[in-house]
């Protein structure tokens, strides 16, 4: 289904215009609509982003016809690549970025046709180039591979070509700094796109813009209550791969993903609940969403999407919050993450040496929102107070928790019976989708509040270059404007270090 070619790949497209609307606005898509996903709400999605050619918008049209006609269909049937030709498109998707390093990036995407194809990789500043042959393995099948060899914190540009000399796709990218190098740099973050975020051009544009070396996704993203219905995750993949403002942004900026109820089933729920999903039928929607996102891979993974990169001096751990979660054990330790993740936890963060870790959760590390609805503490309390423990006890610094879920954007201080405080961050506003209020009922250990309907996204700013290197979070809007600042320094978010909070 993949081909991984030996050293490198490609990038994307361009695409500008105007965002959905805000709550009121005429044309307005709503969360109740985007989670049935009509046809007719889907299109006025297509539609609302701006960048999207009259080819594109064909294909798009003809192969959600084929994918949703039949419970079998997937993106790289025949019947789908033909739609593709048909209409003049040579990219069925992509190019999109992930796995960026000192030295390396990964890229993904999805030709037409199984033809030699070559990627022209260009140094912005200095002589360096290089020109690689890629071709995928059969027509409408994804092709992944890493471009090694390159220099940290340096920009490149990169053109794919065929045979004619035809530009598939293009874009640019910065590779990360060296471990160790004092550099200063920014990883971004967000959940919730509900389909809406990924046609919003402002939010998309502004992300970008602000130079993040990479982009954490964490849940609700593009698939949206398709309940084990494997075709029609593979119609709003689709919907998202056409979309022009997100070819744009996923051509610039790395992604790393994780999913969450809407992405995975429906509406809370996970696991292998009773009735609702087979074995069979989780293993085939694990693998639609490795084919269709660029995460790192762990060696013989046949179990949940959760994975840990490092990204010069910081660590990012996405955990699988949904799809391992037992339901015969809820309430008692390994419910939640199940047991073989929850030992890779406990592993990875004993590990780790990195200045910074980002530890990511689907849905709230804190349970002052909703009562911990779908949340850890009324999953695995057992488990998470262990996770806390080992933080604790061998004195894991730097560690930034972030989570999503709960529609709006807020920050918590997790307090210790030691005095310690985690932080904790949630900016579940990809998609400016209403939600709860801004504010638990107790607001002790709340940092900041905004309702749902919020279009905003979170962003680190590593400066690494003090003695004590410096951690800034910033909630921005899609003007750009800055709504909430925190900063950190690392001896305080490393216990019996200092002070926090």
């Amino acid at each position: 289904m993949r081909k991984f070619l030996s050293c490198f790949r490609l990038v994307l497209w361009c695409g500008v215009g105007v965002s959905v609307g805000h709550a009121g606005e005429k044309g307005e898509v709503t969360l109740r609509e985007v989670h049935k996903g009509t046809l007719e709400v889907d299109t006025r999605l297509l539609d609302s982003g701006g960048g999207l050619s009259a080819e594109r918008r064909a294909f798009y049209l003809s192969a959600r016809e084929l994918l949703t006609g039949s419970a079998a269909a997937r993106t790289d049937d025949a019947g789908v690549v033909d739609a593709a030709v048909r209409a003049g498109v040579s990219l069925m998707a992509g190019p999109m970025l992930g796995e960026v390093s000192e030295s390396g990036i990964s890229v993904w995407f999805r030709p037409v046709r199984a033809e030699d194809l070559t990627l022209r990789v260009t140094a912005v500043e200095g002589p360096w180039k290089k020109e690689i042959a890629v071709r995928a393995e059969r027509a409408g099948a994804v092709v992944r591979t890493r471009v090694c060899g390159l220099q940290p914190d340096s920009g490149y540009e990169y053109q794919l070509v065929d045979g004619a000399g035809g530009v598939l796709g293009d874009g640019s990218f910065r590779t990360v700094p060296a471990a160790g190098s004092g550099e200063t740099y920014r990883i971004a973050f967000g959940s919730c796109f509900h389909k809406i975020g990924v046609h919003n051009p402002d939010l998309m544009g502004r992300i970008a813009e602000r130079g993040a070396r990479a982009m954490l996704l964490l849940g609700d993203l593009a698939v949206d209550d398709r309940e084990a219905e494997i075709n029609l995750h593979s119609a709003d993949y689709l919907l998202r791969d056409v979309s022009g403002p997100w070819r744009k942004f996923a051509a610039q900026v790395p992604v790393y993903a994780s999913w969450d109820d809407h992405d995975y089933l429906n509406n809370d729920k996970s696991g292998l609940q009773s009735g609702q999903i087979t074995e069979p039928e989780r293993a085939a929607m694990r693998d639609m969403w490795r084919e269709h996102w660029i995460n790192p891979e762990r060696a013989g993974d046949a179990g949940g999407i959760y994975f840990n990169t490092v990204i010069g001096d910081v660590e990012v751990i996405m955990l699988d919050t949904r799809s391992c979660r037992d339901w015969g054990k809820q309430g008692s330790r390994g419910s939640y993450l199940g047991e073989e993740q929850m030992d890779w936890l406990l592993r990875t963060l004993r590990a780790s040496t990195a200045k910074f870790i980002i530890l990511t959760s689907g849905t709230m590390w804190s349970d002052a929102m909703s009562g911990a609805k779908d949340s850890w503490g009324t999953w695995d309390i057992p488990a998470r107070e262990e996770i806390y423990d080992l933080i604790e006890a061998n004195r894991i610094g730097g560690v930034l928790l972030l989570s999503g879920d709960r529609h709006g954007a807020r920050g918590f201080r997790i307090e210790r019976p030691s005095g310690f405080k985690l932080v904790e961050f949630e900016a579940a506003s990809l998609g400016g989708v209403p939600g709860p209020k801004a504010y638990a009922p107790d607001r002790t250990n709340q940092l900041f509040g905004y309702a749902g309907g919020l279009k905003a996204f979170g962003e680190f700013t590593f400066d690494m270059g003090k003695a004590d290197p410096e951690v800034t979070f910033r909630l921005i809007d899609g003007e750009g404007k800055v709504l909430q600042e925190h900063r950190y320094r690392r001896s305080e978010l490393t216990p019996g270090d200092g002070k926090n909070g």
